[in-house]
């Protein structure tokens, strides 16, 4: 059994002598030549590959702008009450799909009905005001008809107790009529004219009476219209009971239930118009010198990994984030550090229903945006510049 181990350490021995011998003998030069041109072809694949690189960058890379702070967003409509109540029915579920227009709550409309009635009563007493006194109009009508008669009358009496004193008065000269008929026709005139200024006071007064009457029906009128006026805003509220959706959209957010007291104005639920996205991207400022509405943009959701949405720009913010900010950096005071800011970049979503029905507010997105249809414009820029300040250096030197 020794026999054999040794014989086993001899032939390993061996073995090894032979591999050290053989790693030292030189390299054949076809092997040389082999590996010289695995090595010539590598590096001219990496040449060819880096022009093509350089070439592509040149013409295409450099004007691709990308940035991954970007998110999905929607201009999602909070639903409030306009009026104050209970809770009646609630129409709608968490995110369930609605219709402009759709019913979304019910509050109990049994206040808003009665004042609703009450108000339609007052509108009915005011009119009956109106009417009846209308109908003191026509009799006081009647009774200026009277006046007027009874002022005729009294004109007349007045006209023949004036003739009969103008008949007996040279008759009672000559003494063929005595002196105490004469006094009394004259005071028979008399009478007759004290009837004359009392019919004629009393017809002034049954006129006056008809102006009265006619401010009377324009207070009933005017009283009539202010209770129309609130019927029309009872009406209102009786109708703003019924909260009903005013876009189409998906229900978020909802934490009204049945039988809750809400305040007019309180929160209920969010209408997100989920066919209505668009994507808020954040640029580097240094990178919006070529970006232009229109142009096109590559979309790649977070949520969707391989699928590559299409899109263009829409709008571009007029000022940085930080600018609108509640607080606004005041960079004169202290000590400054240069930060690049971000510019908000507004992107349409050219997508089929299908996809938009995938994507949600506030999904995170990478974009790229392809500039070249702008690659000239900065060359532009600068030559209007420098033309610029040409003019003006020559009109200050005349």
């Amino acid at each position: 059994m020794a026999d054999a181990n040794q014989v086993n350490e001899g032939q390993d021995a061996e073995r090894q002598d032979a591999e050290t011998a053989e790693s030292k003998t030189p390299a054949s030069p076809a092997k040389k030549r082999r590996i010289r041109v695995i090595l010539l072809v590598v590096a001219a694949v990496a040449v060819i590959g880096g022009v093509f690189w350089y070439a592509n960058y040149k013409s295409v890379g450099q004007y691709m702008q990308t940035t991954n702070d970007a998110f999905i967003q929607a201009d999602a409509v909070t639903v409030a009450p306009k009026v104050s109540g209970y809770v009646d029915k609630v129409f709608v579920g968490e995110n369930q799909n609605v219709q402009a227009g759709q019913p979304l709550l019910q509050i109990d409309t049994r206040d808003y009905q009665a004042q609703t009635a009450q108000i339609q009563a007052q509108i009915g007493v005011a009119r009956a005001n109106a009417e009846g006194v209308q109908a003191q109009i026509k009799e006081q009508q009647a009774a200026i008809d009277r006046a007027e008669a009874d002022l005729r009358a009294a004109q007349s009496d007045a006209a023949f107790a004036q003739a009969e004193v103008t008949r007996y008065t040279p008759l009672a000269a000559s003494g063929a009529e005595s002196r105490e008929r004469l006094s009394q026709l004259q005071n028979q005139a008399r009478q007759a004219n004290a009837k004359v200024a009392a019919a004629s006071a009393a017809l002034a007064a049954s006129r006056r009476r008809i102006g009265t009457l006619d401010a009377q029906v324009q207070q009933a009128r005017s009283q009539g219209q202010a209770a129309k006026a609130q019927l029309d805003a009872a009406e209102v509220n009786l109708g703003s009971t019924t909260i009903r959706a005013s876009i189409g959209g998906r229900v978020g957010n909802k934490t009204v239930r049945v039988g809750q007291f809400l305040q007019a104005g309180t929160r209920t639920m969010s209408i997100v118009p989920v066919n209505q996205l668009y994507i808020n991207a954040n640029f580097k400022e240094t990178q919006l010198g070529l970006m232009r509405p229109g142009q096109p943009v590559k979309i790649e959701v977070d949520a969707l990994p391989g699928v590559e949405i299409k899109g263009h720009v829409e709008s571009v913010a007029p000022g940085t984030g930080a600018q609108f900010s509640l607080l606004p950096p005041q960079n004169a005071t202290g000590n400054f550090t240069k930060i690049v800011q971000r510019v908000p970049v507004r992107i349409a979503v050219d997508a089929d229903a299908q996809t938009r029905a995938l994507m949600v507010p506030g999904m995170s997105v990478e974009v790229t945006v392809d500039t070249r249809s702008a690659k000239g414009a900065l060359k532009h820029i600068a030559e209007q510049q420098d033309q610029h300040n040409e003019a003006r250096q020559g009109a200050q030197g005349r």
